[in-house]
């Protein structure tokens, strides 16, 4: 058995049940993708599909792998659809990642949309749900969209992933993880 094929039997036994995703389906895709990402932080922390994290743990970009096709490109997306609380206004999501045109999983090599920008839930707002989803490409997207760098608010707010995947014809995401994070006060 070759090295990728022994890579994507890993990723395939852990796919995720419904139980298990905290209503991200209906409120952020429709269906329960297959496979989940692989998903550290600098800091050590693995996330564990619904693990709470704080806002520390996750301040810098984490290491991110997924069961790949490799000769194939992809989409990366981290979004928060709780932005103003699990239970308050849904005006759309918070993007806080997106790269497209990833060869495989090698992300490096993928072009920034918008980059990473840690989870920073408001006081008062609870437990956010942070969504990891990664969708495989029919084609290399052409964009002319301006970056959306690390500490711009622009384009950021008033997210729909379900729409950004129509508009690229990204189809249902292929895989997925997610965590909770909410306020961290200070010691």
């Amino acid at each position: 058995m070759s090295e990728e094929e022994t890579e994507s039997k890993i990723f395939a036994n852990r796919r995720p049940s419904l139980q298990r995703l905290d209503g991200i389906v209906p409120d952020v895709i429709d269906s329960v993708p297959n496979g989940v990402i692989n998903v550290r932080y600098r800091s050590g922390v693995d996330i564990n599909l619904g693990n709470e994290v704080t806002p520390t743990q996750v301040a810098e970009q984490p290491l991110v792998e997924w069961a790949a096709d490799y000769g194939n490109y992809y989409t990366l997306v981290l979004t928060d659809p709780d932005v103003f609380g699990r239970n308050g206004p849904k005006y759309g999501e918070y993007k806080h990642w997106v790269v497209v045109n990833i060869p495989g999983t090698d992300i490096k090599r993928g072009r920034d949309l918008t980059e990473y920008q840690s989870s920073g839930p408001a006081r008062g707002t609870g437990p956010h749900r942070y969504v990891f989803l990664v969708y495989k490409q029919p084609d290399i997207i052409e964009t002319d969209s301006k970056i959306v760098n690390t500490y711009s608010l622009e384009g950021r707010l008033f997210f729909d992933v379900r729409s950004f995947a129509r508009k690229y014809n990204l189809g249902e995401p292929v895989a997925i993880n997610y965590y909770h994070c909410q306020f961290e006060t200070s010691s």
